[in-house]
């Protein structure tokens, strides 16, 4: 066999691994931005979720304080630990 005949035999096969490997770091790539995608939605909802329960509490207690200006005993409150209006 001839060194021309050896290099033409090996090409395809070359090209074949290369794509292989390009594939998968593809595929490594698309996984990792699912993978953070997820994540920070997952971040955003935990935090949505604690500042609802939180909000929740401050509405049941002014509800039991100031059961006529509740709405602007939450605002208050709210303000005062540091959040922001609505």
């Amino acid at each position: 066999m001839s060194d021309q005949q050896l290099i033409q035999s090996n090409g395809p096969d070359i090209v074949k691994m290369l794509s292989g490997v390009v594939m998968r770091a593809m595929q490594w790539v698309l996984g990792a931005v699912l993978i953070l995608l997820v994540g920070s939605w997952l971040a955003w909802w935990a935090m949505y979720l604690q500042r609802q329960f939180a909000e929740d509490e401050i509405r049941a207690a002014c509800q039991r304080v100031m059961p006529d200006t509740v709405q602007r005993c939450v605002d208050t409150v709210i303000i005062q630990r540091g959040g922001a209006r609505r």
